[in-house]
């Protein structure tokens, strides 16, 4: 049964505040105020029941999602924000709150995020998730570059994701949200779209239009929830799927073949031709018609070349300097082989590249 919602004290209303504290939106921040408070309690509750729990707001700005959250009955709320102009605001809201409320200022694209939440609680990851949420309304230019950094906290379960799994409620251009959770085929699927479906349910939950925020940024807002799966779709290292993601849609418009070239030095065509032949991935579609499943095969096959040469994990086709690091990595490899005479090859095995049951 949820609890009925906590009633603060009388506070100035969100614009009240803004004009208070003589706060501006600042460009190079990408900021964007939500001032409606129908929509940050529409936010808050496309997270699901957070009553009795403790959530982390990331960017809260002038708190206007803050105060949403407090209403709900929250045992407690962090809250991190990187422009000090908002910490006179949030303490007076902090302080509305009843001590529940604490302030971090940091830049979440370096902040650390280990103790958000109280070290006590932990699920284990296959149960269900911990009354534990991230919920956030995203300046537009760390939006993609955090969700990477979440994601990759979710795949290693450091983080708030060493209590279990925590769930996500983040605001997104609309386009970007749209890309996170569309299927094969689509032609706007791109590499993030494997980088969120291969670790999260990805559910955009409604649309904000653009005229909602001061100023009015001349797209929509998409508010979108990530649900940890309980196994990944791709049992590799995030930094390895995301290159082989990364190399695979870097030529959107042509053959998958043309992007899977670029990870391997240009005089190695035979390990492009491995990738294909291993993965039974056709290497003339499109990246757009890969499934998960497939790009999954790409990235077992992709670690089984790795572990044979383990300088092409390294190799940057961009690198000026990548020629002569091949060379020299052929080399040491060369010398081990002598060395080593007496092991034969080894042979991969029909189990490495086996697409993996994850129902």
């Amino acid at each position: 049964m949820n609890k009925m919602a906590t009633k603060l004290p009388p506070l100035p209303s969100i614009s009240e505040i803004v004009r208070m504290y003589k706060l501006k939106a600042r460009k190079q921040l990408s900021q964007n105020f939500l001032l409606d408070m129908n929509l940050t309690k529409k936010i808050v509750k496309a997270a699901g029941n957070i009553s009795d729990g403790y959530v982390c707001e990331i960017g809260p700005g002038p708190g206007g999602i803050s105060r949403s959250i407090l209403e709900k009955d929250v045992r407690g709320l962090a809250v991190i924000e990187k422009d000090k102009r908002f910490i006179p605001s949030l303490q007076m809201l902090g302080d509305a709150g009843g001590g529940k409320m604490k302030i971090y200022h940091g830049d979440i694209l370096q902040y650390d995020m280990d103790d958000v939440f109280p070290s006590e609680i932990k699920n284990k990851w296959e149960d269900e998730p911990p009354n534990l949420h991230l919920i956030g309304n995203l300046p537009f230019n760390v939006s993609t570059p955090l969700i990477i950094k979440l994601l990759h906290a979710i795949s290693e379960r450091r983080g708030p994701w060493k209590h279990g799994r925590v769930n996500l409620t983040l605001t997104f251009q609309e386009e970007v949200g749209y890309r996170m959770s569309v299927p094969p085929g689509d032609k706007e699927r791109c590499r993030l779209s494997v980088m969120c479906q291969h670790l999260c349910h990805v559910d955009t939950k409604f649309i904000i239009p653009g005229s909602a925020f001061v100023p009015a940024p001349k797209v929509n807002v998409a508010v979108v929830t990530f649900n940890p799966l309980k196994k990944p779709l791709i049992s590799q290292p995030f930094k390895l799927v995301e290159k082989v993601a990364r190399h695979t849609f870097h030529y959107k418009q042509k053959m998958v073949r043309k992007g899977i070239e670029t990870l391997f030095p240009p005089d190695m065509p035979e390990l492009t031709a491995k990738m294909f032949e291993l993965s039974e991935v056709n290497p003339n579609l499109k990246p757009i018609n890969l499934t998960n499943e497939e790009i999954g095969r790409l990235c077992h096959v992709y670690n089984y070349i790795c572990e044979q040469h383990p300088y092409i994990l390294s190799y940057d086709y961009r690198s000026p300097q990548m020629k002569d690091f091949v060379r020299k990595a052929r080399q040491i490899e060369m010398d081990k082989i002598e060395q080593q005479i007496i092991l034969g090859p080894s042979e991969m095995t029909e189990s490495k590249i086996a697409p993996e049951n994850n129902t």
